[in-house]
Formats: structure tokens, sequence, C-alpha cells
């Protein structure tokens, strides 16, 4: 059993390969999922979640969202889920030293 936590990450690329414009989408997206964070955790002026959190993976821009999102709140989950499909993005899931883009 593995005790790494698993991440569902969003590229910043269409699956017809085109970039997701604007060019900050990752930092918008994790923007409006700050409030979900672990128990006991307070936000400072300006941070994102720890689960929730815009970077660069595989060379591209993307936010990568720890599964225990769902746990604290299933509707923020499905938003980001939704996102994703909606905008015809890349995904990847699993440990995140094992996420690479498609």
């Amino acid at each position: 059993m593995s005790l790494s936590p698993t991440y569902f990450v969003i590229f910043g690329e269409t699956v017809q390969g085109q970039r997701l414009r604007p060019s900050d989408w990752a930092e918008r997206l994790a923007g409006v999922l700050a409030p979900y964070r672990p128990a006991g955790v307070a936000g400072g002026h300006i941070s994102f979640s720890p689960y929730v959190v815009p970077r660069q993976v595989d060379g591209v821009k993307a936010v990568v969202i720890d599964q225990r999102l769902r746990d604290i709140e299933p509707l923020a989950w499905k938003f980001v889920q939704d996102f994703a499909l909606d905008n015809q993005l890349k995904t990847a899931t699993g440990p995140l030293e094992t996420i690479k883009r498609a």
C-alpha cells in the first residue's frame, strides 16, 4: 500500500494540442479554490490552498490538485473535473512523481 498522495493534474493544453488562454489560467483556477484547506490550516493574505497549486509539470503550466480536496468539498472536486472536461484539457492522475503529460 502506497502512502504517497494521489493527484489530479490539469495541463494547460487541450487534447488537440492548443495552449489554454489566458496565460494566468492556472493561478485563477487555484485562486478560486484557495479557501479549501486542511482543517486547522489558515490562509495568509494571498495564498493558494495546499490542495490546489499552480506549477509547471513536464514543461507545461498545470494545476496540481490533491485528491483529498474531494473529501473536504465534493463540489469543488466536481468543479475542477468539469473545468478540465469543458475546456477539453489534458489531465493525468496518480502520484505526482509519476505524472507525465500525454
